[in-house]
Parts: C-alpha cells; structure tokens; sequence
C-alpha cells in the first residue's frame, strides 16, 4: 500500500508538474509574441521614416537635375543664338561686300567701253595715216627708180649681196682667229686641268708585298703551331695554300702567298687558332673553312662601304662583289682597289671642270678594271671582259664605253672614253705606284697552277716557296698511289716543257685517305 501510493503521489507529481510547464510556457510564448509585435510595429514605423527620408532625397535630387539639365540647356540655346547671330552678321558684311564690288565691277566695265571707244577711234585714224604713208612710200620708190635706173627688186637684191659677202668675209676672218686661239690655249688648258684634278686628289701609294708577318706573344705557341711531327703545320699549309715560315725571328712567323684571299685566309685562321688554344689538324680544317667565309662576307661590306664612300648609288649586287674582291688583287703591284678609287675621284674632278656628269664618270672610274678580278681565267683582255660584265648587269651605254676602251680595245664613243683613259694613266704613273716584276712574278705562279689543274683527279693546287714548289692535292678515289707518282712526274715534265722559270720546281702530289662514321 505504501508503494502504491508513492506511485500514485509521484504520477500525481508528474502531471501537475507538466501542468505546471505547460502554463508557464504559454506565458513565455504570449509575451514573445508581444515582444515581436512591438518590435515589428517599431520596424515599420523606423522603415516608413526611412522610405519618407529617401523619398525627399529623390525628389530633392531630381529637382537639383532638372534644375542642371535646365541650365545647360538654356546655355546651348544662348550659344546657338550667338552662333546664328554671328551667322547673321557675316552674311550682311557678305552682302555689303558683293554689293561693292558689283558697284566697282560696274564702274571698271563702264571704263572700258569708254577705252575700247577711244581705241576704236585711235586705230581708224592710224589706218588713215598708214594707207597715207604706203601711198607717200610707193611715190618715192617710184622717183628712186626713175633716178637710179633700177627697180626696187633689182636695188634690194644687190644691197643682200654685198651684206653677204661683207659678213662671209667677217665670219671667216673671225673663225679663223678663233681656231689659231684655241690652237695655242687648247694644250694649255688640257694641261691645266689635268694638274688642278692631280692636285686635288692625294693618295698614299703601297706597293703590295707577298708575304704577311704573324706577330706571337712568345716562342712557345710556334712549337704548339708546328705540331707533332710538323703535322698542324702541314694541314694549315694544305687547307690554304700558303707557305708558313717558321724561322729564329723571334715572336714572328712568316706567311708566303701571291694570292693575297689565301694569305688573308691564313693570317686569320691563324689567329683564331691560337686565341682558342686548340690546334689540330681537324680544328684547323674546321678553323679554315669558316674563316673562308668570313672573308666572302666582309668582300661584300667593303664593296657596299667603297660605293656608298664614292656616292654611287644603284650598283648591281654583283658587281658590288666584284668591287669589294678588288681589295685582294694587284695591278703591277698596286692595290686594285685603292687604284680604282682613285680613279674614281679623279674623273669626278675631270668630268667637274669640263661640265660632264660627274656621277657617271665616278662609276666609269671605279669599274674600269673590273675585269681584272674574274672568277674563272678569260682570254678577252680584261677591258673587254669589263665592258661585258657592266652591260650584263645593266649599265648605261657611255659606262660600258668608257670600260671597253680605255685601252683602246674598241672606238670611243663619248667623252667620258677618254676621261677615263687619262685618269687610269695618271693613276697607274705616279712614282711608286707600280712594278712591273711582281706582276710578272704573280702570272707565272698563276700559271704554274693552272698547269697542275689541267690534269684529272687534281683537287687543290698550291705554288710556294716563290715558285720553287709545286704542291697538288688530289682525290683519293680518283687517284691511286701508283698513279700519284706518274702525276707527279707527268706535271713536271709539261712545266718544263711549257713554261720559262729561274732554278727548279719541285712537284709534291699528296693523297690522302680518311673514314669517318657518326656515333649516334
């Protein structure tokens, strides 16, 4: 019984306790309620405010724009006024002004009918007065005739005569003074001008060698030059063609070659070896081969630098090229460059003072002796082969002329012809400026070449030593050891039965063979 009513006491408990929390959460929730009411009541009256403050802010920002637009737009409707009144303005002074000159135009065509009038007036008078004088004329012609015993025909035809006679007889008289003045100043004056174009053009003459000296830093880097066994130096002999001395002159070697490319070549290749370091028969095939190049390149720079230097403008790529390759050549021992420069020059001046163009006479000048550098050996006389070369790349008729006969190869056909002639002569005169021997000297070694080339299976061919040696490369797969040596034998007998020379040549034939193969 006692637990039953502690059951029935704790159920009791229960129920007014659930009771119990379920009014006081009504409560809680009724006063929410309340709560939120009074705040969302407050929420629209502050958004009310709020819209009726950003409602007179609008209104108040429309009013200020429509205020704005209204005073620019009463602005341009100002500025067009004034624009229509200056519009307005212009078009009166206009109307004042047409007016004027209407009223002048009037005045200026009332003065001359008045004019013509007069003039009009004036010419029928004088037609009076000449018919007058005609008929006043003819009755003195008349009286003459009747006196004299001649006609008017007869009168004037004798008065021409003596006129005639009188003035052949002056004219002659005077020619003939003019022949005999120009016959004593003509060599005078040709004198003169040549000495004022001499006068004005000075340059240095050298007289160019065959041989160029390398300059070492010390005597150790001609063993490194040498080789083991002298091979370096046989493949730098071998890939250019030149003779390299290595002497007791200290810190020097000697470079011999008549074909200055090939020396050029060889003083190059050299320097880039020895500045790298690395000196072997491959690097220096390598070495060679590049520098070659390099010397094809700077032919041209200086072909480019030499016409624009002289003003010449137009000139054909080509023959740009042939004009930078005169750099390496020599006439009688004068460098062909310099001489064609100055030659260049020289017409300028010349063709100056007679009143000829001087642009043309410049490039007749610098390309007279083109033909002295050809690619290939040519039998036409190289003034020939220069007036072909120049027609072949367009120039004018009185350039090609002037080039193919300023050795008197072919008539002269204007005056720059002789133009060129005189300064070529002047150039190649001057003391100093020319040697016959080594220009002798470079044909035979030339001719010593060809001779080799003439065979087949010769590759490269080299004279040194002055023309002592003779030093042939050939291809190893057209040639064979046992043929190598009736090459040899074969080259020297033709030069010794063709060709005239001091002491004795030695022929050197040189085969080689080689197997590569890449690693991959």
């Amino acid at each position: 019984m006692d637990i039953l009513t502690i059951i029935i006491s704790g159920i009791i408990g229960i129920a007014g306790g659930f009771g119990i929390a379920k009014l006081i959460e009504k409560s809680n929730i009724s006063n929410l309620i309340k709560n939120a009411k009074k705040e969302a009541s407050s929420i629209l009256k502050d958004a009310n405010l709020e819209a009726e403050n950003i409602k007179k802010d609008k209104i108040l920002q429309a009013k200020e724009k429509f205020i704005e637009l209204k005073s620019e737009h009463e602005q341009v409707i100002l500025s067009r006024d004034k624009k229509v009144a200056e519009i307005e303005k212009r078009v009166r002074d206009k109307e004042s002004q047409i007016s004027n000159e209407l009223s002048k135009a009037k005045k200026v065509n009332d003065d001359f009918e008045s004019k013509t009038l007069e003039y009009t007036t004036k010419i029928e008078n004088l037609d009076k007065k000449q018919t007058e004088v005609d008929k006043l004329h003819k009755s003195q012609l008349q009286q003459l005739e009747v006196i004299s015993g001649l006609s008017a025909e007869e009168a004037k035809d004798q008065l021409v005569e003596g006129l005639k006679a009188e003035a052949k007889s002056k004219a002659m008289s005077h020619i003939q003074d003019t022949i005999e003045e120009a016959k004593l100043t003509a060599q005078q004056e040709a004198k003169k001008i040549i000495i004022n174009t001499i006068q004005r053009v000075g340059t240095e003459e050298a007289v160019e060698n065959c041989v160029s000296v390398f300059n070492i830093e010390s005597d150790d880097v001609k063993g490194r030059i040498i080789g083991r066994e002298g091979r370096n130096i046989r493949a730098l002999e071998a890939a250019t063609g030149v003779e390299i001395i290595v002497d007791d002159t200290p810190e020097a070697i000697i470079l011999s070659c008549f074909d200055p490319v090939r020396r050029e070549i060889a003083r190059l290749a050299l320097h880039k070896l020895v500045t790298d370091g690395r000196i072997h028969p491959a690097r220096i095939e390598e070495v060679v081969a590049k520098t070659a190049k390099q010397i094809d390149d700077e032919i041209i720079e200086v072909g480019k630098r030499t016409v624009i230097d002289l003003g010449i403008h137009g000139l054909h790529p080509e023959l740009i090229k042939v004009v930078g390759r005169m750099k390496y050549r020599s006439s009688y021992g004068q460098n062909l460059l310099q001489h064609s420069r100055e030659v260049s020059k020289l017409c300028g001046i010349m063709a100056a003072e007679l009143g000829l163009n001087v642009k043309l006479a410049k490039r007749a000048g610098l390309l007279h002796d083109i033909g002295k550098v050809p690619d290939a050996e040519s039998d036409l006389p190289h003034a020939l082969l220069g007036m072909q070369w120049a027609e072949k790349y367009g120039e004018k008729e009185e350039v090609c002329n002037a080039i193919g006969a300023h050795h008197d190869e072919i008539e002269m056909k204007s005056l720059l012809s002789p133009i060129i002639q005189v300064c070529d002569a002047i150039s190649g005169a001057r003391p100093g400026a020319r040697r016959q021997v080594l220009d002798s000297y470079i044909q035979r070694l030339k001719d010593l070449e060809e001779v080799a080339y003439g065979f087949s299976g010769v590759k490269n061919a080299y004279a040194i030593q002055a023309g002592r040696e003779l030093r042939v490369i050939v291809e190893s797969e057209k040639v064979s050891d046992e043929n190598a040596a009736n090459l040899s034998f074969d080259i020297s007998q033709k030069i010794q039965t063709e060709m005239t020379y001091p002491g004795q040549v030695k022929v050197t034939v040189i085969r080689e063979t080689r197997a590569v193969n890449i690693a991959k």
